[in-house]
């Protein structure tokens, strides 16, 4: 992976961040909407961190694959309703 390529993904990655200290699960008392809340919001994660990891073994092919997948969750999540991102 060419340089570029490097830098585009370390901007990326710090662009994710904020997503994840921001986010907020909607609670809504209904048990089965409240685990998949929860389910969503295990897996963005839980990719965001295999995002970093491979970012730092330096699998850079791997870490966007990973961050792809993480903010597809973060996505799914906000257009369900069962995420928020907090100003």
């Amino acid at each position: 992976m060419t340089l570029e390529c490097k830098t585009k993904l370390e901007k990326y990655l710090r662009n994710a961040k904020p997503w994840f200290d921001n986010l907020s699960i909607n609670e809504t008392g209904n048990q089965g909407i409240d685990s998949v809340a929860n389910h969503f919001h295990e897996m963005a994660a839980s990719y965001y961190s295999d995002a970093r990891h491979f970012f730092e073994k330096k699998e850079y092919t791997n870490s966007l694959a990973a961050l792809e997948y993480a903010e597809g969750w973060l996505d799914a999540g906000c257009a369900l309703g069962i995420f928020e991102k907090k100003n």
